[in-house]
């Protein structure tokens, strides 16, 4: 290799040691050091000129590196323990050391050299990546969420009913301002896609969208939830410490779901981030500044808990800026059976069936109360879709509830007389205990409390006919 070329690469070399953070010690076959960068002077409180030239032992007693180049090996990330005095820094006598041969092409020892990772130094690049890893993860989160919601928009949330085509305008044009909205109504009427098609219909739509349910994580970890916590903070808090849900939504929307569940305590709060529009972290320094619009929800009357002392009465008037009261499915009739097929489309699909409802079901839907509303009416299609035999989800694969209430009604509309509706509620109820327990006639006498002779006369009775291999009724 030529003068030239040794040079440049002395250039390259020389630089290489200079940007790294780790200390460098090259010494020669004898152990006689021969280069070392000046992050490893620093450390040792000396200058190149008392350290280079000279054994290596002379400022590091208990050095290694003889012993590596005599006996030909390497180490990886050994704890190295520097005698008293060789340091200028107590609290680094401990070290991450790497120790290593260097070969000509004639593969002889012509070197070795060392690599050191300082304590603070090290300390401070692993905070630093564990900093980086928690911003990944926030920002991995919020993605996941944010595209999960993108399906929820106005435009295809079902329902034709003139009522809640209304409350679905009114929500659109809500979407086009910052105000918090509070959205009410029973449980299982919507509320949580209602919240994301506003936040699709907003100009932070590109931004994420947070959900926490207030009723579903333990008072004491709401706080470090919402507002996140510094590492520390508590017993058990995570090394770098983690963001709140109001920070993962800056710029964005919170979802407060379930708000009429929140302590009074976390009330206050609350409220002061949406008058200061600032939040602190659990064990935080100071008050970091957020922009978020704030969506809650509640199947409860806000209202009388105020009366109670269990709401705050300045924080219902912070986010009921704008209320849309959603609809009961029972108020929807004609909205019923739109929600059912396209729930009944949406499993066709990933399971590759064609099962429709029945004349009878149908019928049996309109006319039920549905106190559990749109996620109550899901359910039950997906029981039924899982039981159907056929190409029809027939009565006989609702709920018992349901079908005996359903056949009631019709035996009152045609007059029927009071034996006839109790021997059609009872047969459901053995139909139903059969299905339960697999055709099995002993257990099925057992949970009803008859002894089984009775039952076999009231399957008989009422032509109850049943395979028990097949788990099926006929």
């Amino acid at each position: 290799m030529s003068d030239k070329n040794l040079a440049r690469y002395k250039y390259i070399f020389d630089e290489i040691l200079r940007m790294t953070d780790d200390g460098f010690i090259v010494v020669d076959q004898k152990g006689i050091v021969t280069d070392i960068n000046d992050q490893y002077c620093h450390f040792l409180g000396k200058k190149k000129e008392d350290i280079i030239g000279y054994n290596i032992k002379k400022n590091i007693s208990n050095s290694k590196m003889l012993d590596i180049i005599q006996k030909n090996y390497s180490e990886e990330l050994a704890l190295h323990k520097f005698e008293n005095g060789e340091t200028k820094e107590s609290d680094d006598s401990f070290l991450l050391v790497s120790r290593s041969c260097v070969y000509d092409e004639a593969h002889d020892i012509v070197a070795g050299v060392a690599q050191v990772k300082f304590r603070l130094q090290t300390l401070d690049s692993a905070k630093r990546l564990m900093n980086e890893y928690a911003e990944l993860e926030f920002y991995k989160e919020a993605y996941q969420q944010n595209t999960s919601q993108k399906k929820y928009c106005f435009q295809n949330i079902i329902g034709s009913n003139i009522e809640f085509v209304e409350k679905k305008k009114a929500a659109t044009k809500a979407a086009k301002t910052d105000f918090s909205i509070l959205l009410t109504g029973e449980t299982g009427t919507g509320k949580e896609v209602f919240a994301q098609a506003i936040h699709n219909a907003s100009h932070r739509a590109n931004k994420p969208m947070v959900s926490i349910n207030c009723a579903a994580i333990p008072a004491n970890l709401l706080e470090s939830e919402l507002f996140g916590y510094e590492e520390g903070a508590f017993t058990g808090a995570k090394k770098g410490g983690k963001k709140g849900k109001f920070l993962m939504a800056n710029s964005g929307t919170v979802f407060l779901d379930e708000i009429g569940d929140m302590p009074l305590n976390m009330q206050a709060k609350i409220l002061r981030v949406l008058q200061e529009k600032e939040i602190e972290p659990v064990g935080g320094l100071g008050p970091i500044p957020v922009d978020v619009r704030v969506i809650s929800a509640t199947r409860k009357n806000l209202n009388e808990m105020i009366e109670n002392g269990e709401f705050r009465e300045d924080l219902y008037y912070r986010i009921n800026v704008i209320n849309i009261d959603m609809l009961p499915l029972r108020t929807r009739k004609t909205d019923i059976l739109e929600l059912a097929n396209y729930f009944l489309k949406e499993l066709n699909k990933e399971y590759n069936k064609t099962i429709a409802l029945s004349k009878d079901v149908k019928r049996c839907f309109t006319g039920y109360a549905w106190p559990g509303n749109i996620r109550e009416l899901d359910n039950v299609i997906k029981a039924a879709y899982a039981i159907c035999d056929g190409f029809f989800i027939a009565l006989c694969d609702l709920p018992s509830k349901m079908v005996s209430r359903h056949k009631i009604e019709e035996c009152i509309s045609v007059n029927k007389k009071l034996p006839d509706l109790v021997g059609e509620y009872e047969k459901d109820i053995i139909i139903d205990t059969l299905k339960k327990n697999g055709g099995n006639c002993e257990l099925c006498s057992s949970e009803l409390g008859i002894h089984i002779s009775a039952l076999y006369k009231k399957i008989k009775k009422y032509n109850i006919r049943y395979k028990s291999s097949k788990l099926t009724i006929e």
